[in-house]
């Protein structure tokens, strides 16, 4: 029997539900979308799934608005959205008409154009979740204290997370990525070479923490620095890579203002830098940034409200993680040591800034007490 993860975000799904007459779950394909819907309408006694890859389930549809008046006061849960977006205005249709909260469920791999077609078409009826693999707080035991190091070396895909040992979970993610150049991307009606954006994710992962130069990019692959933003918004956009934006600050002082790139799912990035084991993580050059990725991931995913920068000047003072919400500063300093400890212009930074709270967060056990009102902290319990 597969093991079922309890999923932290279930609750607010099943909130919305109730108070939405939509819901649509968005997310990086086998992040676990499919499972947590299953999960919430196994509890409810009136609903009806989808898989819109299956003929047969799609045939079902060949007149959306027969089935749906079939089945008028039933969930219906769409999973795959994207590969029918025609049903967009007819979903709408069934909206209005009935008028009741929690008539949708609607399951996609994100794609520029579904994101327009459920923001434009179900505007101020559809309410967007995004569902992440999975999170530390949602598999970490203080009683196995390997789990941090599993999750960080294999990501949170379920299948790679779960995978028999290290060796299957690698061979997992290689065929992940393969799918997702070879298929995925082809299906979303982008025409882009599998070989062409698999190179360019090779050098992200190479340039995995670090300021993006789109010139420098562009020169390796040929194309112009235009081609490298439009690579670069297909992985946005699909989950597969964040960008992250400078922190401006009216201060005397010259700041970087190109982004920073990362992947977000760590176990991708090793997948992609042939990082089987975590001892070719801990002798491993991106060893460092590895560990922003894990905790950027997890600490916007426990605060989804804050919007997230990174600070640094043309000197090269940094902070790796700016949180902002409304007037409120939070500074997050990220080091993989189990001692951490921070450079002078740490402090000079949050002078600076005027920050109202500031955390170093390290593979620590407990949060402690380090100096000045700065506490160290796990990443899993970093929530403002």
């Amino acid at each position: 029997m597969k093991k079922y993860v309890s999923r932290k975000i279930t609750k607010k799904i099943c909130s919305k539900l109730d108070n939405m007459p939509a819901v649509a779950i968005l997310g990086p394909r086998q992040c676990g979308k499919t499972t947590i819907a299953k999960h919430i309408i196994s509890n409810i006694e009136n609903a009806v799934y989808l898989d819109l890859e299956r003929r047969a389930d799609v045939n079902k549809l060949r007149d959306p608005e027969a089935f749906f008046h079939l089945n008028d006061e039933k969930l219906i849960c769409l999973d795959e959205i994207q590969r029918t977006q025609e049903l967009f205005p007819e979903i709408r249709s069934k909206i209005d008409r009935n008028g009741n909260n929690g008539q949708f469920l609607i399951l996609g791999s994100s794609s520029p154009e579904l994101l327009k077609q459920s923001s434009e078409t179900l505007a101020d009826r559809v309410a967007l979740i995004e569902l992440t693999p999975f999170l530390i707080n949602e598999v970490y035991h203080k009683s196995e204290s390997n789990i941090l190091n599993k999750l960080w070396l294999r990501g949170g895909f379920p299948r790679s997370y779960l995978a028999k040992n290290d060796l299957e979970s690698f061979e997992w993610r290689e065929d992940f990525i393969r799918t997702f150049l070879e298929r995925d991307i082809p299906q979303l009606g982008i025409r882009i070479p599998a070989r062409q954006l698999d190179r360019f994710w090779q050098m992200c992962a190479h340039s995995h923490g670090q300021v993006l130069n789109r010139s420098k990019l562009g020169d390796s692959l040929g194309v112009s620095h235009h081609t490298i933003n439009s690579y670069l918004s297909i992985l946005e956009e699909t989950f597969i890579v964040r960008v992250l934006m400078p922190f401006y600050a009216n201060l005397k002082k010259r700041l970087i203002k190109s982004p920073k790139i990362y992947l977000r799912d760590t176990g991708l990035l090793h997948a992609l830098l042939g990082i089987q084991t975590h001892n070719d993580l801990l002798g491993h050059p991106e060893y460092g940034s590895s560990w922003e990725s894990i905790v950027i991931e997890n600490t916007l995913s426990l605060n989804p409200t804050w919007k997230p920068f990174f600070f640094r000047s043309a000197a090269g003072a940094e902070i790796d993680l700016i949180l902002v919400k409304g007037q409120r500063i939070v500074a997050v300093e990220i080091k993989a040591s189990t001692s951490p400890e921070v450079k002078k212009n740490f402090w000079t930074i949050l002078e600076d800034l005027n920050v109202d709270d500031a955390f170093i967060v390290a593979p620590v056990e407990e949060a402690y007490p380090y100096k000045n009102d700065v506490k160290v902290v796990p990443p899993y319990q970093l929530i403002l």
